[in-house]
């Protein structure tokens, strides 16, 4: 029992020994420090080269919203900024001066009939009364013209119904189109003075498609135009758009209207393309940025746009070199592709190893430990 008891002394006095031994072993392969990260090489394709140029968008249509009678505002049935259907009663404007009106004419149009079936009547019997020398022919011309000016007073007394009716529909202005509509100039109970010329009361703008309009130089357009293995169709059609700040959707427009005429100030054309804007995101006034294809790259450089950097200096990219060294590297961009990609035209080359991961834990000199997707 003595040397049992020696012997797992022994044992356990060995297996404290051995043990941190084994812990340095362990740390040991991980006493670098060095960061694994993911990297990527460009990926190589056939794409179409654009240049961009600055537009603006309209609505495919606006009016503005006037008062063409006198009186005062009696509502405004809208919510300033909504978008209000064709038809839809905007303003109403106090008619009870209109409504007189109305009937006053209607009773000066029964008046004026009433007058001409008794002058008819009359030059009737005067024609009658002639054939038996009972009047003279002067008073068959008489009567004749009697009867034709009572004709013509039917004639004016409609016209005044008419201008009255036109009033007194005045009274009730509704939307020319759908579209969204600005707050009014003015607050019910103002008094309206719109009889003599016209008083805005809103602007109204049918922006279900906008027209985004641009300048291109004469140079360039031919350039555009002259794009070997592209129709101009396809030219013409889902050119890329894009805006100051970041949209929800993306958004392209057809082509469909070329100035015939070069501005001689600037030696530009005007272009105009339309737009669908079904989300509503799309507003008169906006600024947008047109990207215009000019040529075809058949080996152009592709990378993550993610992977992309920007600072004081630009963009750049965190490329990994021979010796697996981060080196901030600035470059040159063009546009996106395919959603996620975005063209680099200079700074790197095909073989170049860039960083795709942990971009905030590396920096320039930084060792690292690149790993390459398969």
């Amino acid at each position: 029992m003595k040397k049992i008891y020696h012997m797992t002394a022994l044992l356990t006095c060995t297996a404290l020994t051995i043990l941190p031994s084994c812990h340095n072993d362990k740390s040991s392969d991980h006493s670098d420090g060095v960061l694994a990260v993911d990297v990527a090489r460009p990926v190589t394709d056939s794409v179409m080269l654009y240049r961009t140029y600055p537009g603006t968008a309209g609505a495919r249509a606006s009016a503005d919203i006037v008062a063409r009678v006198n009186g005062t505002l009696l509502t405004r049935d809208y919510t300033s900024g909504s978008l209000v259907d064709k038809g839809t009663v905007l303003f109403t404007i106090e008619p009870t001066q209109y409504n007189d009106a109305v009937m006053q004419s209607r009773a000066s149009l029964e008046t004026a009939r009433s007058e001409y079936t008794y002058a008819s009547n009359q030059a009737a019997a005067m024609k009658k009364a002639l054939e038996s020398d009972a009047v003279s022919k002067l008073d068959v011309i008489q009567a004749e013209s009697n009867m034709e000016q009572s004709a013509a007073a039917i004639k004016e007394a409609e016209a005044q119904l008419n201008l009255a009716l036109t009033n007194l529909g005045y009274c009730t202005i509704r939307a020319p189109f759908k579209g969204h509509i600005t707050s009014s100039t003015v607050d019910p109970g103002a008094y309206i003075s719109g009889g003599g010329s016209p008083f805005t009361l809103a602007t109204i703008y049918d922006d279900a498609e906008v027209v985004v309009t641009f300048s291109i130089s004469e140079p360039q357009y031919q350039q555009m135009l002259g794009i070997r293995g592209t129709p101009q169709e396809e030219i013409f059609r889902k050119v890329p758009l894009s805006f100051d700040n970041e949209l929800a959707h993306k958004y392209t427009g057809d082509l469909y209207y070329t100035s015939p005429i070069i501005d001689k100030s600037t030696g530009t054309i005007t272009l105009k393309c339309i737009v669908d804007n079904p989300y509503g995101e799309l507003r008169d006034g906006m600024y947008v940025t047109v990207h215009m294809p000019f040529g075809a790259s058949s080996h152009a450089l592709l990378v993550k746009d993610s992977s992309i950097g920007t600072d004081q200096l630009g963009k750049y990219l965190y490329v990994v070199n021979d010796s697996n060294r981060i080196v901030y590297t600035p470059i040159e961009t063009g546009d996106i592709y395919r959603d996620s990609l975005r063209i680099v035209t200079k700074g790197i080359g095909p073989e170049s190893r860039y960083v795709t991961s942990a971009m905030l834990k590396v920096r320039d000199g930084m060792e690292v430990k690149p790993v390459e997707a398969r």
